[in-house]
């Protein structure tokens, strides 16, 4: 199950602890919607920001977030790669 979350109304005028949930709910744009995992955690997140959000639970599933290196590493092993094919020949 997961649960649908939509920013419909601005953070403007909203207290830090507010802004904080909300981008942790990953929401930055008005009218933004995301799909989270159903928990405790996530609708107790939407409780205290019901004003700011809406939600509701649905069958799909969300995706599972894809982690990344981070772009220095990336870089790192992209020119060991190079360097290892130049040598070869």
């Amino acid at each position: 199950m997961g649960y649908r979350v939509k920013l419909i109304r601005s953070i403007a005028g909203a207290s830090q602890v507010q802004r904080r949930t909300v981008a942790g709910l990953g929401l930055s744009k008005l009218g933004e919607e995301r799909l989270l995992r159903d928990s405790p955690a996530t609708r107790g997140m939407v409780f205290r920001v019901r004003h700011l959000v809406s939600g509701q639970p649905v069958a799909a599933e969300p995706k599972p977030p894809v982690r990344r290196k981070p772009r220095r590493v990336r870089a790192r092993e992209a020119a060991r790669r190079r360097r290892a094919g130049r040598k070869g020949t």
